[in-house]
């Protein structure tokens, strides 16, 4: 199933691109997540640069890669992915989300394939990827190991999937839902379940039952002085980082 942007009223496109650029001003509502988006985006680039072994410092390294953004939003990930060379599709199953994010791609001038689907939609119709971005999406599914099932079918045999989420732990609950949530209003009450984290060693688990092979992990960490983010090797107590292998 697909979002045609040809089928929406002509006014209800002014009202997408007038969430577009809310979406996309970096002081608007939306600001906590452009402020880990750098922080998401060096993760993202340095392990698919060392799995294709491209140069982040050529003009458009990801050429000739074939990239899922999966839970893409107004597309904060896909389009940087697409500047840095890569065919992107984006993918939500939030219908709202496809006209914001293919009216900011017009705008941007790149040619991104939004579409209203799930990856278990896209698995059945047999679509291949060299890289998945699994992002902040595992902890909201019914059955985090048949959507990462259907993640790994998505990939081509040697293709890499990044992966991140919320640890499960007291201190999480603390700052993921209490201060995020209620102190900070940085996201509307109830948009987590903190029964629905996942711990590390249980993505761990859960990507390997998939038929993927974990690589690595690194913790996001929120550093309050510095209002920023940065990535951890050690700290993976709230939110949290993957990347897992297919088997060639």
């Amino acid at each position: 199933m697909q979002a045609h942007q040809s089928t929406v009223d002509p006014s209800e496109i002014a009202k997408f691109e007038a969430m577009a650029a809310e979406w996309w001003d970096p002081n608007g509502k939306f600001k906590p997540l452009h402020m880990l988006n750098p922080c998401r985006l060096d993760y993202i680039t340095s392990q698919i640069a060392g799995e294709y072994d491209r140069d982040l410092t050529q003009e458009r390294p990801f050429e000739g890669l074939r990239i899922l953004d999966i839970g893409c939003g107004g597309g904060l990930l896909a389009e940087p992915m697409a500047r840095l060379g890569a065919e992107v599709v984006g993918v939500d199953a939030a219908e709202r989300n496809i006209p914001v994010a293919q009216a900011h791609a017009i705008q941007s001038g790149l040619e991104i394939d939004y579409r209203f689907t799930t990856a278990e939609d896209m698995a059945a119709a047999g679509e291949q990827f060299d890289a998945v971005l699994n992002m902040e999406v595992v902890e909201h599914v019914a059955d985090p190991l048949a959507y990462l099932t259907a993640c790994q079918q998505l990939l081509k045999p040697g293709g890499i999937q990044v992966c991140s989420t919320l640890n499960r732990n007291p201190k999480s609950f603390v700052f993921a839902i209490i201060g995020a949530e209620h102190v900070m209003r940085w996201l509307p009450k109830g948009t987590h379940e903190w029964s629905k984290f996942i711990t590390p060693d249980e993505l761990f688990e859960l990507l390997g039952q998939s038929g993927m092979t974990p690589v690595d992990r690194q913790g996001f960490v929120f550093n309050p002085l510095t209002w920023g983010w940065r990535l951890s090797d050690r700290d993976l107590s709230v939110n949290y980082v993957t990347a897992s292998l297919k088997p060639a």
